[in-house]
């Protein structure tokens, strides 16, 4: 009989180490949405009216939902190239994965974020549902057109923001989709928004399955890491000198400020939905570094991170209905303290919430990370 260890599916760590970090990333700022939301931020920041912790507490989220889409569309052609295995069929997967995340959105994501049904809300998990979509139909492509495709997109986006249409015009609702968000339904009872436009996220998706093959266990690591630092570096240089000369990479410009802090914060000051070149340029180059420093790293120091990070879809259900069932205490204990919302004072309280919440949370993550592991259950793949 097989043994568990025989078992165990070969996982990458730096990447299961990367997700897991964004997933502690994303865990503070759902915190800060349900009990600092009477303290909004706009999108992008306002400088001087957000504090700096605020300003970098929301910050550290802008790199969820790249890491998350990068590392799928890198996941997706690991899962179709499998080591010392005949290849799978990706596309069928990508489909199948991206349809049930997108009903998983429509259905049990966006009640956890309301208790009720009065409206839909498209966003993240909507846009990573689309982006696999479009790369199960794009996998048909040499993998060279694939990356030319993705970074196309990244890089060319922008160049459509002149594009508009008014809501009673044909092409308004795919506008919105791809490119411009928006409601894509109005009604006295019910409505419909777009909050996460998918155009660039195809983009990203594209890139990651385009580098995956120097994950492969038939590339050198040093290699890897070589590659990985570069892509990091050339990121980041391109932003820094497009982003020095206010044009393009961001539809809001910089400004400096007298005090040196909202200086930089005004440079870092990206807009997210959708999200722009810079946006874009920014959290992938952290992304692609932080790979290539995770690469030489021993998992053994990262295992409350791998954990998270090979169960990402357990987690986010779990913490978005562990929220919806806090706030509903807090606000039958408290009331609503800060106009119609519970609220806390500082960020501060923001992140020790977090901090509980991801303790709390490790032991049951762990469990089912360690039984996807075992199980050769079909459904368990697509969490």
């Amino acid at each position: 009989m097989m043994t568990n260890l025989q078992h165990l599916k070969k996982r990458i760590p730096s990447i299961d180490i990367l997700r897991g970090l964004v997933i502690l990333f994303m865990l503070v700022d759902h915190v800060r949405e349900r009990v600092f939301l009477h303290q909004q931020v706009e999108d992008p920041m306002i400088i001087d009216e957000t504090s700096s912790t605020l300003f970098f507490t929301r910050f550290m989220a802008h790199f969820c939902a790249p890491v998350f889409i990068l590392l799928a569309g890198l996941s997706a052609w690991l899962y179709a190239n499998p080591q010392d295995k005949p290849q799978r069929n990706v596309h069928s997967f990508l489909l199948k994965r991206g349809l049930f995340i997108i009903f998983l959105e429509i259905t049990l994501v966006n009640f956890s974020w309301f208790g009720n049904y009065n409206a839909l809300y498209l966003q993240v998990m909507w846009a990573i549902g689309l982006s696999m979509i479009a790369l199960a139909a794009l996998t048909y492509l040499p993998h060279r057109a694939i990356g030319l495709i993705g970074i196309t997109i990244i890089f060319g986006h922008n160049a459509l923001d002149f594009i508009s249409f008014a809501p009673d015009e044909f092409g308004y609702s795919l506008w919105t989709i791809l490119h411009d968000r928006g409601y894509l339904f109005t009604s006295d009872t019910f409505k419909i928004k777009v909050s996460y436009p998918t155009l660039p996220w195809v983009g990203v998706i594209c890139l990651g399955y385009f580098i995956a093959p120097i994950f492969s266990s038939k590339f050198e690591i040093n290699n890897r890491i070589r590659i990985l630092f570069r892509l990091g570096a050339f990121s980041l240089l391109t932003l820094f000198i497009i982003r020095l000369v206010n044009v393009y990479v961001e539809p809001v410009m910089w400004t400096s400020f007298d005090n040196w802090l909202l200086t930089v914060q005004s440079f870092i000051n990206f807009t997210k939905y959708p999200p722009s070149l810079g946006f874009l340029l920014i959290t992938l180059s952290v992304a692609f570094i932080a790979l290539a420093l995770l690469e030489k790293s021993s998992a053994d120091n990262f295992t409350f991170l791998i954990h998270y990070g090979s169960a990402p879809l357990f987690f986010y259900l779990l913490h978005l209905y562990v929220l919806l069932i806090l706030y509903w205490v807090l606000v039958s204990i408290f009331g609503a303290n800060k106009g119609i919302y519970y609220g806390v004072d500082n960020v501060w309280q923001v992140w020790s919430i977090s901090i509980v919440l991801s303790l709390v949370l490790y032991l049951p993550t762990k469990k089912f990370s360690n039984f996807k592991k075992i199980t050769h259950q079909a459904w368990v793949k697509y969490m």
